[in-house]
């Protein structure tokens, strides 16, 4: 009766070790998992701080493209409203 009792025991403990192992190894796999969040997190975090970049070196672009438009606007005013005074003064003095 003694040695069921103590094989008994040695099951229940080596069921625990069992269960303890198992534990261990599923806290490694979520741990992996966890680190390849971390790295993918840190990858996105890179991407978005290039894209912010590359939007502000669009912008500064933006801006020089729209004083140069606006430029380009005024002198194409000037040359119509030059050709049509040239225009209406050749109509006047014909």
């Amino acid at each position: 009766m003694v040695k069921e009792t103590q094989t008994d025991r040695l099951d229940r403990i080596e069921n625990k070790l069992d269960k303890l192992s198992d534990a261990i190894i599923s806290l490694a796999r979520a741990e992996e998992k966890l680190m390849g969040l971390e790295k993918f997190m840190h990858q996105q975090m890179e991407m978005l701080v290039d894209g912010q970049r590359r939007l502000e070196i669009v912008e500064k672009q933006v801006q020089g493209n729209a004083t140069t438009i606006n430029i380009i606007n005024k002198i194409f005013w000037i040359v119509m409203a030059a050709a049509a005074t040239t225009v209406t003064g050749m109509l006047i003095l014909q």
